[in-house]
C-alpha cells in the first residue's frame, strides 16, 4: 500500500515532511528523523531531497529505502541535474525494483560553485526538463511500474510572465501524467487562492499540497536575497521574524504558530495537504498538526493576515484575490517584428504540410545528405543566419516556430517547456540575464496565442547536435512537437 496515494485518493488531508538529505548532515541522523516521523500518524510520507539548493547531498534513493525500513513512506526527489535520460530511466527502474514508487519529478537547482575556485561549477546535464521527465515516468507506469508522480509549481511569482508560465507549465505536467502538485515556498494566502482557482476554472482537479516552511531568522535572511532559487521572503516578513527571534525562546513558538496558521488556511481553501519543511523535529511537526486543527475555524481571518507578497506585484485575480476581484484587462505589449516577419514567411512558403514545395525541399535535403560536403555547407549557412539572430546552438532539432522564435538552448538549463521555479522577477537564477521565457510569453501574448504555449515540446535527439536542423526537418528525423526522438540519446 502507498499511504500517500491512498490519502490523496480518499480525500484525507495529509502531511508530507521534507527531509533534507544534505551532505552536511550525517545520514544516520536523517534516518533517526525518519523513524520519529513514522510515529506521527498524520504523516503520509517523507520527501527526500536531491540537489537541494544546487548542492549534492546523500543519495536520495538509498536514504528513501532506509527510511522506509524505519516505517516512513519515502517520496524521492528525482532531478534532471546530474543524469541524462538514460540515467534517469535507470534510476526509475532501480526505484521500481526496490518498491519505491513515490517520485517528486523536478528540473532541479543549477549546481552551485564549489572548491577554491568559486567561479567553477560541477557539471550540469539537464538533458530533460521536468515536463519531459513526467512523460518518461508516465510511459513507465504504462509498462506496469506503479509510480505516483508529484510535481512542483510556484504561484509566488510577482511578474506576469513568471507567474502565468508557472501555471501553463503545470497544465503541461498534469497532461503529462502528474498525480499531485506541490507549491514552492511562499507566505501569501492570495497566491494559494489564485493557484486553486486557476485550476478549478480549467476543470483540473489534481490534488494540491501547500508548502509550509518553518521560517527561522537565518533562513529568512537567506531567502530575502532570493536563495535558494525560487524562495523569497519579503522585507516585512523578514522584519517580523527578526523581531520574534528576540523572544526568550528565540522565536520558536511564533514560527510554529505561523506554520500552523498556514496549514489551517490550506485546509480551509480545500488543499489536499501540507508539505512541511524547515524543521526535522517530529515533536514540532506534531504540535503544528494539532494547533492547525484548533485554528481551522479561523482560517479566513488568518488568510487575511498571511499577506507577505510584493507590493505592486502581479495577481491574476487582483491583489484581493479571496474576494474574487478581477483587475482591469491588461494592455498588450507591442508586437515584435521578428515573429511577425517569420510568421508571414511561413504563410508565404507552406512547408509545414504536404505541399509540392515541401516535397521538393525533401528531395533537396535527401540529396544534400548524400553529399557530406554539401550537408556541412548547409549547416554552416544555417548557423550564419540563426546564430546572430536567435543565439542558435546547432542542436539539430529546431523548435523556434513553437517558442515564438526564442531558442530554448539559450536557457542555461536547456528547457523546452517553460521556465524553472528559480526565476526572480523575470530574471534567470543561473546567469545575469533576463529569463528567456519572459520573452516567449510576451511575444505569445502580443500575438494572441498564449494557448500555444501549452504544447508539449519533446526532448531533442542529442545525436543530431551539430547537424543542420533544416535537413533534419525535411527528412523527418528531428524531435519536435508531434515527433518524439528516436530513442535514448547520449547527452552532450
Amino acid at each position: 500500500m502507498n499511504p500517500l496515494a491512498a490519502a490523496l485518493a480518499e480525500g484525507r488531508f495529509c502531511y508530507v515532511i521534507e527531509l533534507v538529505a544534505s551532505a552536511l548532515t550525517r545520514e544516520w541522523r536523517v534516518l533517526e528523523v525518519a523513524a520519529r516521523l513514522a510515529r506521527v500518524p498524520q504523516v503520509a510520507a517523507g520527501s527526500i531531497t536531491s540537489y537541494a539548493g544546487g548542492a549534492l547531498g546523500h543519495d536520495p534513493l538509498r536514504v528513501g529505502t532506509a527510511a522506509r525500513a524505519r516505517g516512513l513512506t519515502p517520496n524521492v526527489h528525482l532531478t534532471c541535474v546530474s543524469q541524462d535520460r538514460a540515467g534517469l530511466r535507470k534510476t526509475l527502474e532501480d526505484m521500481h525494483a526496490l518498491g519505491v514508487h513515490n517520485v517528486f519529478a523536478l528540473t532541479g537547482d543549477y549546481p552551485r560553485a564549489g572548491g577554491p575556485d568559486t567561479t567553477s561549477r560541477p557539471p550540469a546535464v539537464f538533458d530533460l526538463d521536468s515536463v519531459q521527465l513526467v512523460r518518461m515516468i508516465t510511459d513507465m507506469k504504462a509498462r506496469g511500474m506503479p509510480f505516483h508522480t508529484a510535481v512542483a509549481v510556484s504561484p509566488f511569482k510577482y511578474v506576469e510572465a513568471d507567474c502565468m508560465y508557472q501555471y501553463l507549465k503545470l497544465e503541461k505536467k498534469i497532461a503529462a501524467g502528474a498525480d499531485v502538485a506541490i507549491t514552492q515556498v511562499g507566505w501569501d494566502a492570495a497566491k494559494f487562492v489564485e493557484l486553486r482557482d486557476y485550476l478549478r476554472e480549467r476543470g483540473l482537479h489534481v490534488p494540491l499540497l501547500g508548502n509550509v516552511y518553518v521560517l527561522g531568522p537565518k533562513a529568512a535572511e537567506k531567502m530575502a536575497t532570493g536563495q535558494p532559487p525560487g524562495c523569497w521572503v519579503s522585507p516585512e516578513l523578514l522584519a517580523a521574524v527578526k523581531a520574534e527571534s528576540a523572544a526568550p525562546d528565540g522565536g520558536l513558538r511564533a514560527r510554529l504558530e505561523r506554520a500552523a496558521a498556514t496549514v489551517a488556511i490550506l485546509r480551509g481553501l480545500g488543499y489536499a495537504g501540507a508539505y512541511i519543511g524547515g524543521t526535522h523535529d517530529a515533536d514540532a511537526i506534531a504540535w503544528i498538526i494539532r494547533r492547525a486543527e484548533t485554528l481551522a475555524p479561523r482560517w479566513q481571518e488568518l488568510a487575511a493576515q498571511l499577506a507577505y507578497g510584493r507590493a505592486g506585484g502581479f495577481y491574476l485575480y487582483g491583489p484581493a484575490a479571496p474576494d474574487g476581484h478581477r483587475p482591469e484587462p491588461r494592455s498588450s505589449p507591442p508586437r515584435t517584428i521578428i515573429p511577425r516577419v517569420l510568421d508571414a514567411m511561413g504563410q508565404a512558403l507552406p512547408v509545414t504540410r504536404d505541399t509540392w514545395l515541401r516535397r521538393r525541399l525533401r528531395a533537396v535535403a535527401a540529396w544534400a545528405e548524400r553529399h557530406p560536403a554539401v550537408a556541412t555547407a548547409v549547416e554552416r549557412a544555417e548557423m550564419a543566419v540563426k546564430q546572430p539572430v536567435f543565439g542558435c546552438q546547432a542542436c539539430g532539432n529546431c523548435v523556434l516556430g513553437h517558442l515564438e522564435y526564442v531558442c530554448p538552448e539559450t536557457c542555461p538549463k536547456h528547457m523546452r517547456n517553460g521556465p524553472c521555479g528559480g526565476t526572480d522577477m523575470g530574471h534567470c537564477e543561473v546567469v545575469d540575464q533576463a529569463c528567456i521565457w519572459v520573452e516567449v510569453y510576451e511575444r505569445a501574448r502580443a500575438q494572441s496565442r498564449l494557448g500555444d504555449l501549452r504544447t508539449y515540446v519533446p526532448p531533442p535527439d542529442r545525436s543530431l547536435q551539430g547537424s543542420s536542423s533544416w535537413i533534419n526537418y525535411f527528412l523527418e528525423r528531428d524531435s519536435r512537437p508531434g515527433r518524439e526522438p528516436r530513442g535514448p540519446a547520449p547527452s552532450p
